[in-house]
């Protein structure tokens, strides 16, 4: 009953097949070999992108960092949630990677940034001349780290405030897939045809051993997220490892057939906590997250059964008798351990 992360997951045997099969004889290496230029037009005909340029790297806080890094000046300001992953858990590596711009934290329930509050950040901090810097990005997470999902509409509100204050928009992904899984949204429609400029499009937490993409749909990002990329080590030698995976990944469908069992997974899960006696969802369960306020015994009993799970930080707890967690669903979760989970909750 392994619900701590869908890092923990293993890797799909799809995956593991074409990692043995990249295995194979001699290739060029630095990312000039066939299959990876076959993996990068994979993803362009997922995104529906044929222009976009596609960068392998082996982690989602690379992807981010080697992102932002080659789209935003050391003078500038990053616009995100103030609980955006860039912001809590990536060790300044945006900061580092760009030289020292300064994320600006934005509201917003549920991970998502208010567009209004956004605004007049923005118009602020344009104002503010040589001490304040210069506004450059804003960046999004979908599904956010709260488990919530980016539709196209909301996607294009950010965006229209992005073209209005000439700012960059940056789409962290690392569940891309289960955000498109979970929204029915053409992955082009919630991208590039919203108005995002940058997607980190995540591999590793859906079924990867670890491989994220880097995609820029505005091409006069190309060179500097190239550059960037080579001289922080993100460009491994032995590149086809990294391309074999999302090559396979995106085989027929497979990473959101993956992404949708999750999705399902954390739903089943969702629903089922009704039956706790005093659990309650601390935020909807729109992806394959599932947030929760539980009783303590409740909390308690899982855990003597053998429950892997974190606890988070306090949100809407109303004593000392109840714990806020997260359970994360992934691409190998079953049913079986979804029920064991809810049996030792229940008691």
């Amino acid at each position: 009953m392994n619900f701590a992360s869908d890092n923990c997951s293993g890797v799909h045997p799809s995956v593991m097949a074409a990692l043995a099969a990249a295995n194979e004889g001699h290739v060029a290496s630095y990312g000039n070999d066939a299959l990876t230029r076959a993996a990068e037009d994979r993803v362009r005909e997922v995104l529906d992108a044929p222009e976009a340029v596609v960068l392998f790297t082996a982690t989602g806080t690379a992807a981010n960092a080697i992102a932002l890094g080659g789209a935003v000046q050391p003078w500038q300001r990053i616009f995100c949630n103030e609980d955006a992953h860039i912001e809590t858990s990536e060790c300044a590596a945006p900061e580092m990677f760009t030289g020292g711009a300064k994320l600006t934290l934005i509201p917003g329930e549920g991970g998502l940034i208010d567009a209004d509050a956004l605004d007049r950040a923005a118009s602020f901090w344009a104002g503010e001349g040589l001490g304040g810097g210069k506004p450059g990005a804003i960046s999004i997470t979908n599904a956010t780290e709260w488990g919530r999902v980016w539709t196209p509409g909301m996607v294009t509100e950010i965006a229209a405030i992005a073209r209005q204050h000439k700012l960059v928009l940056h789409m962290d992904g690392a569940r891309f897939a289960n955000a498109v899984a979970a929204s029915g949204a053409v992955p082009a429609d919630v991208t590039h045809r919203a108005g995002v400029d940058l997607l980190s499009f995540g591999g590793t937490k859906n079924g990867g051993m670890g491989v994220e993409a880097v995609v820029a749909f505005d091409p006069e990002l190309a060179d500097r997220l190239a550059f960037t990329r080579k001289r922080s080590g993100h460009l491994l030698s032995k590149h086809r490892y990294l391309s074999a995976q999302f090559y396979a990944l995106l085989e027929a469908g497979l990473w959101l057939d993956l992404a949708g069992h999750a999705n399902e997974m954390a739903a089943l899960l969702a629903e089922g906590l009704n039956s706790v006696d005093g659990a309650r969802l601390a935020h909807p369960a729109e992806a394959n997250q599932v947030f929760a306020v539980l009783p303590a015994d409740a909390h308690d009993r899982a855990r003597a059964a053998g429950a892997t799970y974190f606890k988070w930080s306090s949100l809407d707890e109303t004593d000392q008798d109840e714990v806020t967690v997260r359970f994360v669903c992934g691409w190998n979760t079953t049913d079986a351990e979804v029920e064991a989970l809810l049996v030792a909750l229940r008691g």
